[in-house]
C-alpha cells in the first residue's frame, strides 16, 4: 500500500516534450487500447519514492527516489528495468527537451512508458526488450544548462496522450510527495519465492551454506535446474554467465540455507528480486 508524505521537496524545472522529434510509431486511433499489466520500473519487492505534482510537465508524470529524503545522487546508477515488454527506441540525447538520455517503450496498441534523465541506456535502439528487463540506469542527465539531482522520470502514454500510472492494477496516489510504493515486477509466480534457473556453461552448480566459495558445499544443481528464491543476501563477488555480481540467491525451504550464485541464476532482473535473507 501506498504510504502518502505531505512534505514538499523541490524537484528539477519542468520538463516539456516534444513529439515531433520523437521517432517511434504510435497509433493514431481514439479507441482505448487494453492497459498492458504494466510494473514499476525496478527489481521485484524494491521500495521507491513517488512524487507527482501540478506543473510537472506533464500531469500525471512521476518522478521516483529509492530514498524519501534529503534529495541527492545516492540513487545514481541504480538498474531501471521495463515495465512490459515491448519495443524499445533510445535517445542520448532526447533532442530539444529536458528528458536528457531517455529510453521509450512501445508496448502496442498505442502505448508507451517513458524513462528520463538516464545515466546509462543498457538496450540498443529497436530492441524487443521483456517485462522486468534492465534497460538503462538512473541519472540526472537533461538539457544544457539545467541542474538536477538524480532521480527517475517516469510516465505512462495512450496514443501519446499523458496517463494516470497504473502498476499492478492500481493507480498511483496524485498530488503528493514521497509516496512509498514497493514494486512487484517480475517477482515470478512460485509459492513461497521468485523463480528462477540456474544457467552454466554445462557443468553443475554447487550449493553452498552461505554466500560464497569458503562455506561448506551442501548440494548441486545441473544446468538448466528450476529453482525457487526464497531470499537474497550479499556475499563474495562471483563472475558468472550474468556478468558479475555479490548477489547469492537461498534456494532451501524456509530455516535453511542454501545458497548460489545471482551471476548464474537466471531471473529477468538484473538486480534483486526476492527479500533479504
Amino acid at each position: 500500500m501506498p504510504i502518502p508524505h505531505s512534505t514538499p521537496r523541490r524537484r528539477a524545472p519542468r520538463i516539456v516534450p516534444l513529439l515531433a522529434l520523437l521517432g517511434i510509431g504510435l497509433c493514431a486511433s481514439a479507441a482505448h487500447a487494453a492497459r498492458p499489466n504494466f510494473q514499476m520500473p525496478f527489481a521485484c519487492n524494491q521500495t521507491w519514492y513517488g512524487d507527482t505534482y501540478p506543473g510537472h510537465g506533464l500531469r500525471y508524470a512521476v518522478d521516483l527516489n529509492h530514498k524519501p529524503r534529503p534529495l541527492s545522487d545516492a540513487d545514481l546508477g541504480s538498474p531501471i528495468v521495463a515495465s512490459a515488454a515491448g519495443k524499445a527506441a533510445t535517445y542520448n540525447p532526447h533532442p530539444g527537451t529536458g528528458y536528457g538520455k531517455l529510453v521509450v517503450i512501445d508496448h502496442g496498441g498505442g502505448w508507451t512508458t517513458w524513462y528520463a534523465h538516464l545515466d546509462s541506456i543498457a538496450i540498443a535502439n529497436g530492441a524487443n526488450v521483456a517485462q522486468g528487463q534492465k534497460i538503462g540506469t538512473l541519472g540526472k542527465t537533461t538539457r544544457p544548462g539545467n541542474s538536477i539531482s538524480a532521480h527517475l522520470h517516469y510516465e505512462q502514454r495512450l496514443n501519446n496522450d499523458d496517463q494516470k500510472i497504473v502498476w499492478n492494477g492500481s493507480t498511483i496516489v496524485y498530488d503528493q510527495y514521497e509516496v512509498a510504493y514497493k514494486s512487484r515486477n517480475s517477482c515470478g509466480t512460485a509459492p513461497g519465492g521468485v523463480a528462477g534457473t540456474v544457467r552454466t556453461s554445462g557443468s553443475a552448480l554447487n550449493v553452498r551454506s552461505g554466500p560464497g566459495t569458503t562455506y561448506s558445499v551442501v548440494d548441486s544443481l545441473a544446468n538448466g535446474s528450476a529453482v525457487t528464491i526464497r531470499c537474497q543476501k550479499t556475499g563474495e563477488t562471483i563472475t558468472g554467465t550474468y556478468g558479475t555480481s555479490n548477489i547469492w540467491n537461498n534456494v532451501g525451504a524456509a530455516g535453511t540455507n542454501k545458497y548460489i550464485p545471482d551471476a548464474y541464476t537466471f531471473t529477468g532482473s538484473d538486480g534483486r528480486v526476492a527479500p533479504d535473507c
